[in-house]
């Protein structure tokens, strides 16, 4: 990693490295995969790209998006601050010549600014002590034109009173649980995600089986997901220390900050994906 990083935490990036050597991926299915996939990048204007697009991942982490990204391009920068991360995305992507892995945080990336087609971040940003810094850093890679998708974290901005006490103290034992050694970390992440995660995903799918929409219900988002998606979620979710979570309108805000226009917003979840143009030499 190069020594002029300064916008990441170490603990974050040594929790990271731990997540993805326990769960490298290899056993999420092809199908699965391929339609979390598009949940992220439908917005993402794949159709605008030059014929030889060559673009990047920022925190590419086990490089499970960059294996399905990289099918659509010339060449993909697969990019993330953690040296074991980077060793398990090198192994998914063994065989694709035209990924490429640089060790660094996104602001010490060691590519000429406004030099790609296109970048995107996907549950990474939000994680950075600066989110509004780690956005520009992208950004300033990008040539005019260039589009960016973005993933972070919602601050359920269109969810009701008690959603948001349910998220508060699910976050008071995250607090608590990402500061507990590796080992541990990892056990009460996977009760989390046997205990949780699990009955509310199931209730949520049989509810759609009755006919009713169960989008108010927490973690509905995982009705449709395996109990191997999830037990990698929770990891994420409770392990890491540094979390920050925004509404639409304060996405909107710093994306515009960094030099991007024309941005969209993804209307389902997970929220918050939008993508936006660049239209200023930042």
């Amino acid at each position: 990693m190069q020594e002029s990083a300064r916008n990441l935490d170490p603990r974050v990036v040594e929790g990271f490295g731990d997540e993805w050597t326990r769960f490298d991926q290899s056993a999420l299915s092809a199908a699965e995969k391929t339609r979390i996939f598009d949940e992220y990048f439908g917005i993402f204007p794949w159709e605008a790209l030059p014929p030889r697009a060559v673009g990047a991942d920022f925190g590419c982490g086990s490089g499970r998006w960059a294996s399905l990204a990289a099918l659509h391009v010339e060449h993909l920068y697969c990019i993330d601050a953690s040296a074991a991360a980077l060793a398990v995305a090198r192994r998914n992507l063994e065989g694709r010549g035209n990924c490429e892995f640089i060790e660094a945080s996104v602001d010490a990336v060691d590519l000429p600014d406004g030099s790609l087609d296109f970048g995107y971040s996907l549950g990474v940003l939000h994680h950075l002590p600066d989110t509004q810094e780690g956005i520009r850093s992208c950004v300033r890679k990008l040539k005019r034109g260039a589009p960016f998708l973005v993933y972070l974290y919602y601050r359920f901005d269109q969810r009701p009173l008690w959603f948001r006490a349910v998220w508060r103290a699910s976050d008071l034992a995250r607090r608590l649980i990402s500061r507990l050694p590796h080992p541990v970390r990892y056990l009460a992440s996977q009760l989390a995600a046997a205990l949780v995660y699990w009955p509310f995903a199931r209730l949520a799918r049989l509810l759609v089986r009755m006919g009713v929409r169960p989008d108010g219900l927490p973690l509905a988002y995982y009705g449709d997901k395996s109990f191997f998606v999830m037990r990698t979620d929770a990891l994420d979710r409770f392990g890491t220390r540094l979390e920050h979570r925004f509404t639409r309108a304060e996405i909107e805000v710093m994306m515009r900050k960094a030099g991007l226009g024309a941005i969209r917003f993804s209307n389902h979840p997970p929220f918050w994906c939008a993508v936006g143009i660049k239209d200023e030499d930042t």
